[in-house]
């Protein structure tokens, strides 16, 4: 599967991280990392705890690496959290729209999650 097949079946917009990322083997790695760096995991931890101050780190870098691998649905979601929890902004949303809106992201994230991981086993296959 080429990189562009997997942006086509997770939904995500390859052309934007090329022109971001430059390099298709940067993408490559970047994409591939995605489900081992923590950057959802994080939201969606700091979000169970309404930790808010954590909650804007990971919702700000969860933004920058999702808008940098042309995953703008989980970046822009992200935006929005990191905010409405940006230091010093007296905005923030209730508990339960916090729920909604990572839940979301968990939902979204799911199909990248899965198509990531399902490129994995297809290259830990043709090795043997």
């Amino acid at each position: 599967m080429t990189l562009r097949e997997l942006y086509s079946e997770i939904g995500g917009d390859y052309d934007q991280a090329l022109r971001v990322l430059r390099v298709e083997k940067l993408i490559d790695k970047h994409i591939r990392k995605l489900t081992s760096n923590g950057v959802v995991e994080g939201l969606v931890d700091a979000a169970k705890r309404m930790a808010h101050s954590e909650m804007f780190d990971a919702a700000h870098a969860m933004k920058g690496v999702c808008a940098n691998l042309g995953l703008t649905a989980l970046s822009e979601l992200a935006s929005e959290i990191a905010e409405k929890y940006r230091p010093g902004n007296p905005r923030k949303l209730s508990d339960e729209e916090v729920s909604a809106r990572v839940a979301r992201i968990e939902q979204i994230y799911t199909t990248p999650a899965d198509g990531i991981k399902e490129v994995r086993r297809e290259l830990i296959l043709l090795r043997f």
